[in-house]
């Protein structure tokens, strides 16, 4: 399910079974797959994920809060580009945010 609004934007990018390598900070690579996301808009051009991961090995469980803004530089521009810097998030779409995935049942959300 996503939680927005249809839009004239371009679809939403979904990540679900997705698997991903990123570097830890010991230069070492990670591996998961996104198993669920939680999607709102915040304002016009910027989307705010919650996501719950399955790492590998070991399906341990863990979950990442990020962002996609829509492109401003020319070869980026009017495409959904994954946010680098910290996510900033008002209160009441967190406040959504955790009550989806609490009904959605994910583990550890209270």
């Amino acid at each position: 399910m996503r939680m927005t609004e249809e839009t004239t934007q371009p679809p939403h990018p979904n990540n679900i079974g997705k698997v991903r390598e990123i570097k830890s900070i010991h230069d070492k690579p990670v591996t998961f797959t996104i198993i669920d996301e939680i999607v709102v808009e915040q304002g016009t051009g910027k989307l705010i994920y919650f996501q719950q991961l399955s790492h590998t090995p070991g399906n341990r469980i863990e979950y990442r809060l990020c962002y996609y803004m829509l492109g401003v530089k020319e070869s980026r521009r009017g495409k959904w580009v994954f946010g680098q810097y910290a996510l900033m998030v008002p209160a009441n779409l967190l406040v959504k945010i955790l009550s989806e995935a609490k009904k959605r049942g994910w583990k550890g959300i209270a």
